[in-house]
């Protein structure tokens, strides 16, 4: 189809409320009458943190291996967002190490303030240390990764200027690398996040009452200090908040937000955002395993200096999660907004909804300004176990409980072993394709269990085809359990395969997308034409 008759028939479709951008289509938490309901993200953005500037709130999240990497999201209600860029838009470093998948390591919980003009984001990578990435356009371009402190086990760093000019940095550690966990350190930091300027100070210790404490937020209020951190771990902890008149402590210590008799298990870390007109919300996680960790948004309030998040229904000052809340008032209704999901492929370059699991290559593939995407099968070791050892997986987040994956895409294979696939990826996967054996083309199911530990791919089933040209789909339902199909005329869709169930990824939620690989090189290898990807209720 051509690009000019796809747009027609995508503008046409918007005026029809179908419109296959997904946009509002699998999930909206707006609910259109001042009210929304949470989570207000049902997508895998893990340790949220958010900054407002002006009527502007920026939320970045936990990356981890998957590039481009820090996601940087952007809403004008604290409800409805839409990504408008990549904190780091090239690769992560050290980039020898990450040009192959490193699950689970990367980056961890980032921090995203606001100074003198520069927005800082702080993460921590925990095999190699702590890094700031700055800029003062937040939709342009942002300085590469500077490492303010190389370290093992050093995670979750977050800013903070104080009034007297000083600046510090909080951080926790990761037991895995470094051997110690459960506390927090503060340090010196010079003005400009180049460097600390001590070894740091111990300011709290949560072995005995928040045990797993991590991820901290600091803020000055109303003389006090604050840390906001979460304890007790990531699917049955809770949100802790220190306060102090001297910044190294002594802290008190309360709990403020816990599971209490809802559904929302470990409610915690995230941020505290305060309005132009003083209101307090606080955006924190919720682990849904396969789903990720989504993003639901709490109402808050102050009293005598603690903060009280969600709904106190007995008035002890800890708060439980709301499902349904008025909106935060902002001064006006802005449209409705979520992160981006389908993809045309009408534009010379990809959506920002798209990730790899390692830095990419410039052949991977190819945008075009012609309607469709080219994708190169990439050549991997015919001896790996599994695409868990691949790089060039181009995958996004799933969107919602419920939705269906859609691409349609026409496959040109030159030599033996070439395979395009429609992918849910994690530490089990599945996935639909054509794959070239002799002069044959085949459409093929295949599975993995236990990818992280060595498990193998298994095909299993097969048909001949004929073209190459066709719709492959993977229909997503509640508790992940994934349906594959495939059309030829695109109307007629028939189920291939048995159903699957969809796993998270190492600390990331399962992920959906495309891949195309080969055994060996060839002087000139295959490709495939991708039309478009959509995601569709």
């Amino acid at each position: 189809m051509s690009s000019v008759l796809k747009t027609s028939l995508l503008c046409i479709s918007i005026i029809l409320g179908t419109c296959p951008s997904g946009l509002g289509q699998v999930y909206q938490p707006d609910l259109g009458n001042g009210r929304y309901q949470n989570p207000i993200i049902h997508a895998d953005y893990s340790d949220p943190d958010v900054v407002r500037v002006g009527e502007d709130f920026f939320m970045v999240s936990s990356s981890f291996n998957c590039v481009p990497g820090l996601p940087l999201l952007h809403s004008k209600d604290l409800v409805n967002w839409e990504i408008v860029n990549y904190v780091i838009q090239d690769e992560l470093p050290p980039g020898e190490v990450f040009d192959q998948p490193q699950h689970g390591n990367g980056v961890w919980a980032p921090s995203i303030r606001y100074h003198a003009g520069w927005y800082y984001v702080f993460y921590g990578d925990p095999d190699f240390g702590i890094y700031r990435v700055r800029t003062r356009d937040p939709w342009g371009k942002w300085e590469k990764p500077h490492l303010v402190k190389a370290a093992k086990g050093w995670i979750d760093p977050c800013p903070f200027w104080d009034e007297d000019g000083n600046a510090y940095l909080v951080h926790a550690f990761a037991g895995s690398r470094a051997g110690v966990k459960s506390v927090l350190i503060l340090h010196r930091m010079d003005t400009e996040a180049i460097e600390l300027l001590d070894d740091g100070v111990l300011v709290f210790d949560g072995h005995a009452n928040h045990p797993t404490i991590e991820g901290p937020k600091m803020y000055k209020r109303n003389g006090y200090y604050y840390i906001f951190a979460p304890g007790g771990g990531v699917e049955l902890g809770w949100q802790t908040v220190l306060r102090s008149k001297n910044i190294y402590g002594p802290y008190e210590d309360k709990i403020v937000l816990e599971t209490g008799d809802t559904e929302i298990n470990g409610p915690h870390q995230g941020a505290w955002v305060e309005l132009a007109n003083g209101e307090s919300w606080f955006i924190h996680f919720q682990d849904k395993r396969a789903y990720g960790r989504i993003v639901h948004l709490q109402p808050a309030v102050w009293k005598d200096d603690w903060i009280v998040i969600g709904q106190d229904k007995n008035g002890d000052g800890t708060g439980n999660p709301v499902l349904e809340w008025q909106k935060p008032n902002v001064g006006r209704t802005y449209p409705r907004a979520v992160p981006q999901t389908s993809d045309e492929f009408n534009h010379p370059q990809l959506g920002r909804q798209w990730q790899w699991h390692g830095n990419p290559k410039p052949t991977w593939i190819f945008p075009t300004n012609n309607g469709t995407l080219r994708m190169n099968p990439v050549i991997l070791d015919p001896a790996r176990a599994s695409l868990w050892e691949a790089p060039n997986l181009l995958l996004q987040k799933f969107p919602a409980e419920s939705f269906t994956a859609t691409t349609k895409l026409d496959f040109t294979a030159n030599q033996d072993s070439e395979t395009i696939g429609l992918i849910v990826m994690g530490l089990d996967y599945a996935y639909i394709g054509l794959k070239r054996e002799g002069e044959k083309l085949f459409l093929i199911k295949a599975n993995c269990k236990d990818t992280e530990r060595g498990g193998r791919e298994q095909e299993e089933l097969r048909k001949p085809l004929d073209t190459g040209a066709v719709h492959l789909r993977v229909s997503v339902r509640e508790g992940g359990k994934c349906t594959f199909a495939y059309s030829l005329d695109g109307q007629d869709y028939r189920d291939f395969g048995n159903t699957f169930t969809a796993r998270e990824g190492k600390w990331i939620g399962a992920k959906v997308g495309l891949f195309s690989v080969r055994d060996k090189h060839q002087n000139d290898g295959g490709y495939t034409d991708i039309d478009w990807f959509r995601i569709t209720e």
